[in-house]
């Protein structure tokens, strides 16, 4: 029986998750700095520009994801995650420095970049050094600081606002919250991503892909630090004969060719739909959701912490039951749990339903992404792929995961003021309805499965 290095596998997989969680700050961040910058740059009355300062970052997003595989796959895995570190560093403090609504969108941007890279590239390293019979466990970790990172971000917001008083649904232009609380909101986030840069020094370079690049040598030192040399042996043979079978370039090129485009698709169809059932504009949009329910300004900073710790209760339950349950049978649990979910609450927003019961219901939604959709997704996009094209496949699955991040986070208010919130949730029960279908039909099982006879089952089936 193996004997693995446990602490040396949790230190690595936990450093490179440190993307997952500025990932998630610097995403959740904006939602409770939203009431007070939109008043400062006076764009309340805008329905397009409170979606792009909302969506912005997101295209930066899609900047990083396609540069991200290529990269990768040129650099290594692991400057890339520093290289990350330090974008999320500088573009934390440039979002809170600028007075002028085009320099804030400008740091958005380039923080949204960040993202797009760490997205994609921190589970990706995570699959690639971890043993088969764990590797769920392991990048649920990265989605784990994701919610972290999420709540982090939810608390800080509301200890650096200052109380406003009952009723307050749009703050006064001359408090503490408008002219300078929004600023250290985003600055917090410079402490993680400072830590980040640091620790992300301190981790080895992927041995898959230094197998991919022929350093083999330090790729089996570092899987003999994973698991000992007779582990090391066995995973370089199966990299090895994976190889003698596959294309050895893998490019754009390759990833479109025919043995790979069924892959694909499942991957892009996963990724979109991950964003496209609707739960993220929970976070993003907590203050128009919560308004409509019944709830004030005060009240709803309030409320996104619970959300929040929500969030990361349920992804424990994701990292206990990913290894048990498996990955297909969470996904169609969380499609399904969507549909019904947010079915209801349109109806309760159509029959004008206000109070705790709607937080009832959105803290359902949380809870049920959270153990399935939010987690599985990243681990399903780093096992399905095959070493030759992971990288540049995950950065393309994960680029379509920001195009539907952004449709999402853009239309949200433009849906809202013409088909109410009722309307626009019925929207994702039935986008959620579809996806059951195409995951009980095209969804495939991956749990205990090496990544090497994953490859082959996918490519051969």
């Amino acid at each position: 029986m193996k004997k693995f290095n446990t602490s040396f596998i949790y230190f690595i997989c936990i450093v490179s998750a440190m993307g997952g969680l500025l990932f998630g700050y610097d995403w959740v961040v904006i939602g409770g700095a939203k009431p007070f910058y939109e008043v400062f740059f006076g764009i309340t009355d805008s329905p397009e520009q409170q979606g792009l300062a909302m969506s912005i970052a997101l295209l930066g997003c899609l900047v990083g994801a396609m540069v991200c595989g290529s990269l990768a796959d040129r650099l290594g895995r692991k400057p890339l995650l520093i290289t990350s570190a330090f974008i999320f560093f500088i573009s934390a403090y440039a979002t809170g420095a600028f007075n002028v609504y085009g320099g804030f969108l400008c740091a958005r941007f380039v923080g949204g970049i960040a993202i797009g890279i760490a997205s994609g590239l921190s589970p990706m390293y995570i699959a690639e050094v971890s043993p088969g019979h764990v590797r769920g466990k392991l990048v649920s970790i990265n989605q784990l600081t994701i919610v972290l990172g999420i709540l982090a971000a939810q608390i800080v917001n509301w200890l650096i606002a200052e109380p406003m008083p009952a009723g307050t649904t749009i703050p006064d232009a001359a408090s503490w919250n408008v002219q300078s609380g929004w600023r250290w909101m985003f600055w917090s986030a410079a402490f993680p991503a400072a830590a980040f840069l640091i620790l992300a020094c301190f981790i080895p370079e992927s041995p898959r892909w230094m197998a991919m690049k022929g350093v083999r040598e330090k790729a089996e030192k570092v899987l003999a630090n994973i698991g000992g040399a007779e582990y090391a042996r066995q995973e370089l043979e199966a990299i090895r004969a994976a190889e003698s079978g596959q294309i050895a370039q893998g490019g754009l090129k390759v990833l479109f060719s025919r043995p790979f485009i069924p892959v694909l698709v499942l991957g892009i169809v996963i990724a979109v739909f991950q964003q496209w059932c609707g739960t993220n504009v929970i976070f993003n949009y907590a203050q128009e959701i919560f308004s409509d329910a019944g709830y004030d300004l005060g009240e709803m900073l309030f409320n996104i912490v619970l959300t929040g710790i929500t969030n990361v209760i349920f992804t424990f339950v994701a990292i206990y039951t990913v290894d048990r349950l498996g990955r297909r049978k969470l996904m169609l649990i969380g499609s399904c749990g969507l549909a019904i979910i947010y079915g209801i609450l349109g109806t309760c927003y159509w029959l004008h339903i206000t109070g705790f019961f709607m937080i009832i219901l959105v803290v359902a939604a949380i809870a049920c992404y959270a153990m399935t959709l939010g987690p599985i997704t990243w681990v399903l996009l780093s096992e399905i792929f095959p070493n030759k094209v992971r990288a540049i496949a995950v950065a393309t699955c994960t680029f379509a995961l920001w195009v539907g991040s952004f449709t999402l986070t853009y239309s949200f208010p433009l849906l809202n003021a013409s088909l109410g919130s009722y309307g626009t949730f019925w929207i994702y029960a039935a986008i959620c309805a579809a996806g059951f279908v195409f995951f009980l039909f095209r969804c495939p099982e991956t749990k205990g499965k090496t990544l090497e006879q994953l490859e082959n089952e996918l490519l051969n089936n």
